[in-house]
């Protein structure tokens, strides 16, 4: 072997090193966006879920008045940790607007919305 070929097979080495810890942070950078991905869903589900149940908590007690229906609601919210942003109750259907907050690890925190309605069925559709 001469020595230029020496010099140049020396200068490859560790090239595998270096590819594979580049690999590896990649993997690691996007396992961590999947798992940010992973919490606004099911920050946007638990909100979705408190929605439901404060509509539904709150249409059951609409015969007490649109102040006891939406303090129903508002309770319901507390109880699963999100906050109440909207109660409106038209006839005997209550929409409820509700807000949580998703932790975005280093990108802080940010508000996920979530709506429903809950009435008698329409029977004209």
């Amino acid at each position: 072997m001469t020595w230029a070929r020496a010099r140049w097979l020396a200068g490859e080495a560790g090239g595998a090193t270096v590819f594979a810890c580049v690999a590896l942070a990649g993997l690691i950078a996007l396992t961590l966006v999947i798992g940010q991905v992973g919490v606004v869903v099911v920050a946007r589900h638990r909100a979705q879920a408190a929605a439901d149940l404060g509509a539904l908590g709150a249409a059951s007690v609409l015969a007490e008045g649109a102040e006891a229906a939406c303090a129903e609601a508002a309770e319901v919210g507390r109880r699963m940790g999100v906050r109440v942003a909207r109660c409106v109750v038209e006839q005997w259907d209550v929409v409820v607007v509700v807000e949580a907050n998703a932790a975005f690890g280093v990108f802080g925190v940010r508000m996920v919305a979530a709506a429903a309605r809950a009435g008698p069925v329409d029977e004209s559709v």
